[in-house]
C-alpha cells in the first residue's frame, strides 16, 4: 500500500510540476492567453491534449464493458475517429483558422446572426453539463473503486465513495482548467497521455503474457481461437449492440460533428502556433485512434475469456477493473491509479475550459457585456467552469448506471450532434441559408430526435420494425442520420422560401501563419486505408 501511495503521487505531482513550470510565466489577463493558450500550441501538445480530452475512464471501463458483453464491434467509436480527424485536419481547420475562431458558435454569429451564436452556445453548454462532465466523473469514481477497493479499505458505502470521489476528482480538475487555462490543460493532457498509452497498452499485454505462459503472441492466438465470436468489427449478430449498417448512417454525422465541430476538441486546433502544427498535431492523434481496439476493447474480449464464469452481464462496468487486479503488479498501482485519475482530470477540465470559451465568447460577451476587458472575460470565464464543475459533480451521483453509460452519453449527445451539424455544413457549403432556417434547425431538431429517441421510443420502434420486417431494435444513431437529413431538407425548403438577405464572405486576413504541413495529405491517405484495413482483417 505504501508503494502504491507513494507512486500515485509521485506521478500526480510531476504532471502538476510540469504543468506549472511551463505556465507560471504566462499572464492569464488576455483572451488569447486564458481561452488559447496564446495561440502557441504545438503539434504534440495538441495531439496529447485531443487523446486526453477525447480518452477517459468512460472509455476504458465503459467500453472494454461493452466489449465484454458484446464485440469488439465497439470499436467503431474509436477507430471511425480517425477518419474524421483527417476532415478536420485537411479541410476544416484551415477554414477556422483563416476566420480566426475562438469557438464554433462564434462562426455562426458571423454566417447567420447573434441569436444563431447565443442558441448554439447554449445547446454545447447543456450538453456539456448533462453529459459529458457528470459521466466523465462517475466514471471515474466507479473506476477508481473497482480498481482499488475504496469501500472496504474504508469502511465506505457506495453512495459514499461515489460523492466522496467525484467531489473529490471534480475539484481537482476545476483547478487547472480555472487557475491554469487552456495552456494548462494541454500540457497535463499530453503529459498524462503519456501515462495513459503506456498504462493502457500495459494491461493486455500483461494478461497475454499470463494467458500464454509468457508468450503474449500465445495469448492472443488462444484468446482469438477461443473467443473468435467476440472479433466480429461488423457487430452483424442479432440484435447487435452496434450494427455495422450504423458505419455508414449516424455514425458518419457523429464522428464529424464530434471531430470537425465539436468546440472541446476544435479548441486545441484553434490553438495551434500556425497551421502547420495545427494539421500535425490533429493526424498525430489520428494515428494514436489506430491503436485505440488495443487499449479501449481488446481488455474486455481477455476479461471475458478470463472471467466468464464469474461476472455476468450485469457486471461489465466490473470487467476492466478486475483485469487489472488479476494482472497489474502492486508496485504499478500506484501509477495506473495516477493515470486513470489523470484521465479524468484532463477530459473535465478539457470540457470545463471549452464551456468558459463558449460562455465568455457567445454569451456574456454578446448578450450581457459586450464591451468587456479581457481580465473581466477571464474572470466571467472563471466563474462559468466554478458553476458547471458545481453542478456536474451535483449529477454525477444520482445518473442510472442499470446500462450501458457510454451508451447513454452517445445518446444524450445524438440529441444534440445532428441538428449542429446541419446548421455549420449548410453554412459552409451554401450561403443563402437564412439565419431563421439556422435557429429553427437548431431548437427543432434535438426536440424531434427527443420525441423519436426518449418519449415516443416504443410506438416508434414498433412502427419502424413493422415497416422493414425486423424483430431488431432500431440503433439510435439511425435516427441521428433522419434527424440530420430532415434538418437538412428543413433548412434549404425553408431558405427558399425565406433566403438569407446577404451573401456571406469568409475573411481573407489570418491571425497565424496558414502555411500547410506538407505531408498532411499522405499521412491522412495512410490513416484512411488503416482504418478500412481493420474491417477488412477482422470482418467475419
Amino acid at each position: 500500500m505504501f508503494v502504491t501511495t507513494v507512486s500515485f503521487l509521485g506521478f500526480t505531482l510531476l504532471v502538476a510540476a510540469i504543468s506549472y513550470a511551463y505556465t507560471r510565466r504566462d499572464r492569464m489577463t488576455t483572451w488569447d492567453a486564458y481561452f488559447l493558450g496564446g495561440r502557441s500550441l504545438t503539434a504534440w501538445v495538441i495531439a496529447g491534449s485531443l487523446m486526453l480530452t477525447n480518452l477517459s475512464t468512460e472509455h476504458l471501463i465503459g467500453l472494454n464493458g461493452d466489449a465484454f458483453n458484446h464485440t469488439i464491434a465497439v470499436t467503431a467509436w474509436e477507430t471511425t475517429a480517425a477518419l474524421a480527424m483527417v476532415a478536420t485536419a485537411l479541410y476544416f481547420l484551415p477554414r477556422y483558422l483563416r476566420m480566426g475562431l475562438s469557438t464554433i458558435p462564434e462562426y455562426l454569429s458571423a454566417r447567420y446572426d447573434r441569436a444563431t451564436g447565443v442558441i448554439a452556445a447554449s445547446v454545447f453548454l447543456f450538453s456539456y453539463v448533462l453529459a459529458i462532465l457528470p459521466v466523465v466523473l462517475l466514471f471515474g469514481a466507479s473506476g477508481i473503486d473497482s480498481l482499488f477497493g475504496l469501500r472496504e479499505a474504508f469502511g465506505l458505502s457506495q453512495t459514499q465513495v461515489t460523492w466522496l470521489l467525484v467531489w473529490g476528482v471534480g475539484v481537482l480538475g476545476s483547478l487547472y482548467a480555472i487557475l491554469g487555462g487552456l495552456k494548462a490543460v494541454a500540457i497535463s493532457d499530453t503529459i498524462n497521455g503519456v501515462g495513459f498509452l503506456i498504462a493502457g497498452l500495459l494491461v493486455p499485454l500483461l494478461a497475454l503474457v499470463q494467458i500464454g505462459d509468457g508468450n503474449p503472441w500465445t495469448g492472443l492466438g488462444t484468446v482469438y481461437v477461443e473467443e473468435r465470436p467476440k472479433f466480429d468489427i461488423t457487430g452483424d449478430e442479432p440484435g447487435s449492440f452496434l450494427p455495422f449498417g450504423v458505419l455508414f448512417t449516424g455514425m458518419v454525422v457523429n464522428q464529424i460533428f464530434f471531430w470537425c465541430a465539436g468546440q472541446q476538441i476544435i479548441q486545441r486546433g484553434l490553438g495551434a502556433r500556425n497551421l502547420r502544427e495545427g494539421q500535425k498535431g490533429m493526424l498525430i492523434a489520428a494515428c494514436f485512434k489506430l491503436l485505440g481496439p488495443l487499449v479501449i476493447v481488446l481488455p474486455g474480449v481477455i476479461a471475458f475469456h478470463m472471467f466468464k464464469g464469474d461476472l455476468g452481464p450485469e457486471d461489465y462496468l466490473l470487467a476492466y477493473p478486475t483485469l487489472v487486479k488479476a494482472v497489474l503488479p502492486d508496485w504499478l498501482g500506484g501509477f495506473f491509479a495516477a493515470v486513470m485519475v489523470g484521465a479524468v482530470l484532463s477530459t473535465f477540465n478539457s470540457v470545463l475550459n471549452s464551456s468558459a470559451t463558449l460562455f465568455c465568447r457567445d454569451i456574456y460577451g454578446s448578450v450581457v457585456r459586450p464591451d468587456a476587458s479581457p481580465r473581466e472575460f477571464v474572470f466571467a470565464g472563471r466563474v462559468c467552469s466554478i458553476v458547471l464543475a458545481l453542478a456536474a459533480m451535483s449529477i454525477a451521483p444520482m445518473i442510472d448506471t442499470s446500462g450501458s453509460l457510454y451508451n447513454y452519453l452517445q445518446r444524450i449527445n445524438a440529441t444534440f450532434f445532428g441538428p449542429m451539424l446541419a446548421v455549420i455544413f449548410l453554412g459552409m457549403v451554401w450561403n443563402r441559408v437564412s439565419a431563421f432556417a439556422a435557429k429553427a434547425g437548431l431548437i427543432g431538431g434535438p426536440a424531434l430526435f427527443f420525441l423519436l429517441v426518449f418519449s415516443f421510443d416504443e410506438p416508434v420502434q414498433a412502427f419502424l420494425r413493422g415497416l422493414f420486417g425486423t424483430s431488431d431494435e432500431i440503433h439510435f444513431l439511425h435516427f441521428l442520420a433522419i434527424v440530420f437529413v430532415v434538418v437538412v431538407g428543413f433548412m434549404l425548403l425553408t431558405s427558399r422560401i425565406r433566403p438569407a438577405r446577404s451573401r456571406y464572405e469568409e475573411p481573407d486576413e489570418a491571425l497565424v501563419d496558414m502555411t500547410p504541413w506538407r505531408h498532411a495529405k499522405a499521412l491522412g491517405a495512410v490513416v484512411c486505408v488503416c482504418t478500412i484495413g481493420c474491417y477488412v482483417l477482422l470482418a467475419q
